[in-house]
């Protein structure tokens, strides 16, 4: 007959319960390890995103603050270009000589036209060929050179006798101030047409030396 079982073996139960209780410790040690770094993870990624945060909010506020700056600067230079727009223009002294030169120009242009017209030349193309000595009934007048000449043969001894030596510089000082003045009044005249109406002029001109000759020559006549 069997041997009849009384009660379990209290040392098979206290190893059993020692394994087992290893086999907790055991698994909880693995959980709570597991969960470490599970929270250290998620602590390491919390910590990146807040660094990102704060070198995202860093960069903001620095665009922001360029923005100003530049803003600001923007305002100064404006307000620096408006008060030298507003100053009254300094003038130096090579504007002033260019100013006097323009109205001394001007000045000796109105002279030489005041000059023209007291002398009533006449710059009519129509009247180009005609005789350029008009005839006076109370002056001898010459047709050319050689004719005054000969006529101022017979002037007083004070009057200049040899005008001829001054023609030239006389007819170029004359021309340079008054062609233009042609020019200018006869815009459409060919140069050659315009030397014409320089030498008809020049003819009568009282700068003329032969001209000077002849007025001196019939002042002579006049008083005797």
């Amino acid at each position: 007959m069997p041997k009849k079982f009384t009660g379990e073996n209290s040392k098979a139960v206290a190893a059993k319960a020692r394994k087992d209780g290893a086999k907790e410790a055991e698994k909880e040690k693995k959980q709570k390890a597991a969960e470490d770094a599970y929270w250290a993870d998620d602590d390491k990624n919390v910590a990146k995103k807040q660094a990102r945060k704060e070198e995202d909010e860093k960069k903001r506020l620095e665009t922001q603050r360029r923005k100003e700056e530049n803003r600001k600067a923007a305002e100064e230079e404006m307000k620096s270009m408006q008060g030298k727009s507003a100053a009254p223009t300094k003038v130096t002294q090579a504007t002033i000589l260019a100013r006097k030169e323009v109205e001394k120009r001007e000045a000796e242009k109105r002279a030489r036209e005041e000059k023209l017209a007291a002398s009533k030349i006449i710059t009519s193309p129509d009247n180009i060929e005609e005789n350029v000595n008009v005839e006076d009934a109370t002056v001898s007048s010459a047709r050319n050179i050689e004719d005054a000449l000969s006529l101022l043969t017979t002037s007083a001894p004070e009057v200049d006798m040899h005008p001829e030596k001054r023609m030239k510089a006389s007819y170029e000082s004359y021309a340079e101030g008054n062609l233009p003045i042609l020019k200018e009044q006869n815009p459409t005249l060919r140069l050659s047409q315009l030397k014409q109406i320089l030498k008809k002029n020049w003819m009568k001109a009282p700068e003329n030396p032969l001209n000077i000759k002849m007025n001196a020559l019939t002042s002579s006549d006049n008083s005797l």
